[in-house]
């Protein structure tokens, strides 16, 4: 039987005795369950192919069986590390917020509440500047770029405009304003940096803004 090769220091590992074997069984040389050899930053692989085809394909006719190709993994391992496209997309893009998981905390109580849930989450949110610069930073690149734009506009309307209008059974051009509504002012308030706007409290806006944005959600 052939020696095990020496340490690098040329003396064996403290405490192991002298006619010890290699060990042996599942914990040896074996990477955890789960991690293809050689890949040690599989979501991070997944992550990036994402960005790409996002960028090159926009939202709608991205794939997961796609990104899976281009990151070199099975689709399978994509939904263990993502739930949906939709949650790749915000992981990818570094959102703050997963429709996925908003939107049903927004629509849980009562309707005529709905204006004033959502404008409160829209304020709060954004009120964190780690939360807002990636939406912003995206908000900016997209008015210089005509792919962003793409990519953006249609994840705004399949991800979250369109899914609430139908939970609601509204027309999708309702909650397109009332998010309209919403977003200019978090662009006033931190962009343009408009007073009194600016420096005004959350609960403030909130019952400045939350009966317009409700009337929006209200129609027929």
């Amino acid at each position: 039987m052939s020696e095990r090769p020496a340490d690098d220091a040329g003396e064996r590992p403290e405490g192991r005795p002298a006619d010890a074997r290699p060990a042996s069984g599942p914990e040896s040389g074996r990477r955890r369950p789960g991690r293809r050899p050689g890949a040690a930053d599989t979501r991070g692989q997944i992550l990036a192919a994402a960005r790409e085809t996002f960028s090159e394909k926009g939202f709608d006719k991205a794939t997961i069986r796609g990104i899976a190709r281009q990151a070199g993994v099975d689709p399978a391992l994509v939904h263990h590390y993502f739930a949906s496209k939709e949650g790749m997309f915000v992981a990818a893009m570094e959102l703050p917020v997963n429709p996925d998981e908003v939107i049903p905390t927004i629509m849980n109580g009562p309707r005529a509440e709905i204006g004033e849930r959502l404008t409160r989450f829209v304020l709060t949110m954004t009120s964190e500047a780690e939360a807002r610069q990636p939406v912003l930073a995206l908000v900016r690149t997209a008015m210089t770029n005509d792919q962003v734009v793409s990519m953006v506009r249609e994840f705004l309307t399949h991800a979250l405009v369109n899914r609430v209008a139908a939970e609601l059974g509204i027309p999708p051009i309702r909650m397109e304003a009332a998010f309209a509504q919403l977003f200019g002012v978090v662009l006033m308030r931190y962009v343009v940096k408009l007073e009194p706007l600016a420096s005004a409290g959350i609960e403030e806006l909130v019952e400045l803004l939350a009966p317009t944005v409700q009337r929006y959600l209200d129609g027929p």
